[in-house]
């Protein structure tokens, strides 16, 4: 009888709590998604509320270079300064190889490559010269390489002129070989576009993975 009353006594004492004393609360324990930010709210303080981010990248098409050094060995076989030249180009994936009987066809080669990556929509932006060298049959040599994905320097550089000239509240992280950029507003991503397309950073990019 006495062990009836107590629990029925406990019952009363705990219906008469509010309930935030009655329950737990439960927080979860996974990591937030970096697209996701904790913003004062006075109606909703402590909500989560997404924030819009895009990528800033710097891709090149395989194909579309693989298309290009095709059309520059053709133009290439069939013209008449590069007869009896001993001229090739030749890839190995982001690599390409000009070999020549001269320093003045091997300027000849490069221009071929360069117009024919540009028809193919690769910017010269990503192409990087390495140093002309001897080769054999008395040719010369360079080793032509297309930079692909964003180097932990040039992030940096990235990140240091959002910082700098970006709109107020737009905040940058290097991710891998890409950069993500979140700000409030849609049109503030629009201005960091805007910024980085007018700089002169040296390598080309592109703007992805936009998320309101």
């Amino acid at each position: 009888g006495e062990d009836l009353n107590l629990r029925r006594q406990c019952r009363q004492i705990y219906s008469l709590l509010p309930l935030a004393a009655r329950a737990p609360t439960l927080v979860s324990t996974r990591r937030a998604d970096p697209r996701w930010y904790r913003l004062s709210d006075r109606s909703h303080p402590g909500t989560l509320t997404v924030m819009p981010t895009f990528d800033v990248v710097s891709e090149v098409d395989g194909q579309e270079v693989r298309n290009a050094v095709d059309q520059a060995q053709r133009e290439v076989s069939t013209r008449f300064d590069f007869k009896n030249t001993n001229s090739t180009i030749d890839q190995n994936d982001m690599v390409i190889t000009l070999q020549t009987v001269s320093e003045d066809r091997l300027a000849a080669l490069r221009v071929v490559l360069e117009e024919r990556l540009v028809k193919r929509g690769v910017s010269l932006k990503g192409v990087e010269y390495g140093e002309v060298a001897e080769a054999s049959q008395n040719t010369v040599r360079q080793v032509v390489t297309i930079k692909v994905g964003i180097s932990s320097e040039k992030a940096k550089e990235i990140n240091k002129l959002i910082k700098a000239s970006g709109p107020k509240g737009v905040s940058s992280q290097t991710q891998g070989e890409s950069v993500r950029v979140s700000g409030k507003k849609r049109d503030d991503l629009q201005a960091v576009i805007a910024l980085l397309k007018g700089a002169d950073l040296g390598i080309p990019l592109q703007f992805q993975n936009f998320r309101d």
